[in-house]
């Protein structure tokens, strides 16, 4: 069951698309002084060597992060997320790729929260010593979807939860709607981030429909799609799907996903898409 290692997939393409909308929420939540709590269900190892064994098996970083982040025409709205980066790699060559929990780090000031939890054997230790120092964090070997009841709502009443499940199973499309469930009856202002892969297109549109019947309101889809929808086997796209937006974000990813797409797909194969699931 707990099979899947995030280190082989470290900086590819969803990489991309994940951290740029994560770190652009982040940015959002500080513009106010009041703090709040930043909720990682899935946190993985928190850091991940692309000299590494398991990335360098793949060499997905290479087309992804490595095709953006030192180009001189990036977008400023990549800043906050490339910084995260550098700060992983201060000598400017690209050996270290953080995870949402580092890009959390970083971003995060002296007064607000982290409450991160992974479940892997392997990827758990990892994630713990990364942060033994940080006086913010708690980091927790449990059940993420468990945090989403568990962990919500926080005292600040202010926050961004990241729900990023590896999707091994099936059950995860129905899972992931479930506890976004449980977690917005606790925290209906929080914003909820949740990622997915594009393997199959007819388990998005299904997921689609689930959320849809929720009730819940303000519903934001990205997508960046880097092939065509295929029913072979590997993904052919990723997204976000982000309940209470920042006013900003909607914009932001409409003039930042076309220079991703034109980066990371220079054969322009694929699509991009930001549109309302449910609106206000």
């Amino acid at each position: 069951m707990l099979s899947y290692r995030h280190s082989f997939h470290a900086g590819n393409h969803a990489d991309v698309l994940k951290h740029t909308v994560q770190s652009l929420i982040l940015s959002a939540l500080k513009e106010k002084e009041k703090p709040f709590l930043y909720l990682d269900t899935h946190a993985g190892a928190g850091r991940y060597q692309l000299s590494g064994e398991h990335a360098e098996r793949t060499g997905e970083y290479l087309e992804g992060i490595a095709r953006i982040w030192q180009q001189p025409d990036a977008p400023e709205l990549l800043q906050p997320y490339f910084e995260a980066i550098r700060a992983l790699n201060p000598n400017g060559a690209l050996r270290y790729y953080p995870g949402s929990p580092l890009i959390a780090r970083h971003l995060l000031r002296g007064e607000d929260k982290l409450q991160l939890t992974e479940l892997h054997s392997s990827d758990f230790p990892l994630l713990r010593n990364e942060f033994t120092k940080d006086s913010r964090a708690r980091v927790e070997r449990s059940d993420g979807y468990q945090q989403l009841k568990a962990k919500l709502p926080p005292p600040s009443r202010r926050g961004l939860i990241l729900i990023d499940p590896p999707y091994e199973l099936k059950s995860d499309y129905q899972a992931v709607v479930q506890g976004i469930q449980e977690g917005y009856k606790r925290f209906n202002t929080g914003i909820f981030a949740l990622w997915y892969p594009v393997v199959l297109r007819q388990q998005i549109k299904r997921m689609r429909h689930e959320l849809e019947a929720t009730g819940i309101r303000r519903i934001l889809q990205i997508e960046l799609a880097v092939r065509p929808d295929s029913d072979q086997r590997g993904m052919t796209a990723s997204g976000m799907i982000v309940i209470n937006p920042p006013w900003k974000l909607e914009q932001q990813m409409r003039e930042l996903l076309p220079w991703l797409h034109k980066k990371l797909v220079p054969t322009g194969t694929g699509h991009t898409r930001v549109e309302w699931i449910v609106p206000e």
